[in-house]
């Protein structure tokens, strides 16, 4: 997850048959992103925490869109919308019980995560017209807005 850099990663990923994922947003994975991005996703820092047989309950509310990846996926992005707000029910590292109530990126976070516990990715949740390379998405995309990307895609609200 770290060398990728990656922002979690869950067992089933590396082969294992657990409910299991990892999550970290370090400090450093967000200086170099321009101010106004960071604000419009909502990101902060995310300790280190593992979380054990998680379950998730969206916030009702407006989607929000930002573009995601995966390790598993690796060197592509997509449009993928989520709930902006969830509350995950779990078990931490040492087996006590944890509620943990997130918005903004960390709840994309655990939203992507759990997905892969319950064998889903990205691409099965992504605007397929937005599915393309990293290099393709830092070249063209990458300084555009949600709105000029659906627009530029044709995507329908």
């Amino acid at each position: 997850m770290h060398d990728a850099p990656g922002v979690g990663l869950a067992a089933p990923q590396i082969g294992l048959s657990l409910q299991l994922a990892v999550i970290e947003d370090k400090p450093e994975n967000i200086r170099d992103s321009a101010p106004e991005a960071i604000r419009e996703r909502e990101r902060e820092a995310v300790p280190f925490h593992v979380i054990v047989n998680p379950r998730i309950s969206l916030h009702a509310g407006s989607p929000v869109e930002f573009f995601e990846g995966c390790l598993s996926v690796a060197g592509f992005t997509a449009l993928v919308s989520r709930a902006r707000e969830v509350t995950v029910e779990c078990l931490d590292h040492r087996g006590e019980s944890k509620v943990i109530r997130a918005s903004g990126w960390y709840a994309r976070i655990l939203q992507h995560e759990i997905d892969h516990l319950n064998g889903a990715l990205y691409i099965d949740r992504m605007h397929p017209r937005t599915f393309m390379t990293n290099d393709n998405y830092n070249r063209h995309w990458k300084d555009k807005s949600i709105q000029q990307v659906r627009e530029l895609t044709g995507l329908k609200r």
